[in-house]
């Protein structure tokens, strides 16, 4: 059959609404095996690398998956929880605390959480969905800033399970948050929180999640939303101009990719004698191997052989109560015209 099984139809029944998070994805374990078949499927997206398949693929499993997956295994062992990947962790809580804060302001809908590569699939929440009645999904990426690397990819996905399904939902999708001003304010609540610990830093560092120089060229919004996160949230701070700069982190490959890179940004503040840097990553509302091991720990190595003396990460949004409340207004404020009162919806 071209399209799948329809689940039963219960008469007189209204339909649910429902939201499904969505964030990047990770290895179910933090071996060699398990990470291969995460970059296997993650490396293969058109919309993450562009070269044209007759070309990348004898590269992609002739090289990199021969090589990056035990490199990728150690990193991920290296900041893995006693409950499993830090991106999954945080990303579960975040979908059951979002029920929370939606049921308490009257909201009961369905809340479930995807892997745009990984497990759980999209395919399968959205199969679980509408088998539980949803007739109307919000599907919420959880990019603060679009990307046709990351957004628009979790569209595809969707869209490609819609093509297989004969009787599809009412669909709808939040592009983007970067501006929002209840995102603005966790960040620099979360950013005080910091400080009110541990004293305040010489330089923030700003660090987003690069991407090559061409996307950018071919009209991604990307780069720009990053820079307007980044100088909203310094005015929220209230620091001076030589108080904070914006960097990316991340390549891979050979490509150009914008500028100018964290590492580097590091290494010079280092050796220009700043004495302490705060990083933030603004752009992952979540902790995952790019901040935990990438940042915290081969990037604080990096500042501190450059001369730099002190070194602190600032932790990502993860469970912060002024997240998840701004999450819950965004995904309101997206909800609007649909029907979500009525008893608490089970999941």
């Amino acid at each position: 059959m071209p399209f799948r099984p329809e689940p039963a139809v219960r008469p007189g029944h209204a339909g649910r609404t429902g939201v499904l998070l969505c964030n990047l994805g990770t290895p179910d374990a933090p071996t060699p095996a398990a990470t291969r078949r995460y970059l296997a499927e993650f490396l293969s997206d058109r919309r993450v690398v562009e070269i044209p398949p007759t070309l990348w693929k004898p590269i992609l499993h002739g090289v990199v998956l021969r090589t990056r997956p035990a490199q990728s295994a150690a990193k991920y062992k290296s900041i893995w929880l006693p409950e499993g990947s830090p991106l999954m962790v945080w990303s579960r809580r975040q979908a059951t605390m979002l029920r929370g804060y939606l049921g308490e302001r009257g909201h009961a809908v369905s809340v479930r959480l995807a892997m745009r590569y990984g497990q759980p699939s999209i395919d399968s929440q959205l199969d679980e969905m509408k088998a539980r009645g949803c007739t109307r999904i919000l599907v919420v990426p959880m990019y603060p800033q679009y990307s046709g690397t990351t957004t628009a990819s979790v569209i595809d996905a969707v869209g490609a399970w819609a093509r297989r399904v004969r009787h599809v939902p009412e669909l709808r999708f939040v592009n983007r948050f970067h501006d929002d001003p209840g995102y603005i304010r966790a960040l620099a609540r979360l950013v005080h929180h910091h400080w009110q610990s541990h004293g305040r830093p010489s330089r923030l560092v700003m660090s987003f999640h690069g991407v090559p120089e061409r996307t950018r060229a071919l009209g991604d919004p990307y780069v720009d939303e990053c820079l307007e996160t980044a100088r909203l949230l310094a005015g929220r701070l209230a620091l001076k101009e030589d108080e904070w700069v914006v960097s990316f982190q991340s390549r891979f490959g050979k490509a150009r990719w914008v500028e100018p890179a964290t590492q580097a940004v590091l290494e010079d503040l280092g050796r220009a004698g700043v004495p302490r840097v705060d990083v933030i990553c603004p752009g992952f509302t979540a902790d995952c191997l790019e901040t935990l091991e990438e940042i915290a720990m081969e990037n604080r190595d990096a500042f501190l052989a450059a001369g730099g003396r002190e070194f602190h990460y600032v932790p990502c949004l993860n469970d912060h109560p002024s997240w998840l409340a701004a999450l819950a207004e965004i995904v309101q404020e997206h909800l609007q015209g649909w029907p979500t009162r009525g008893r608490p919806a089970a999941n």
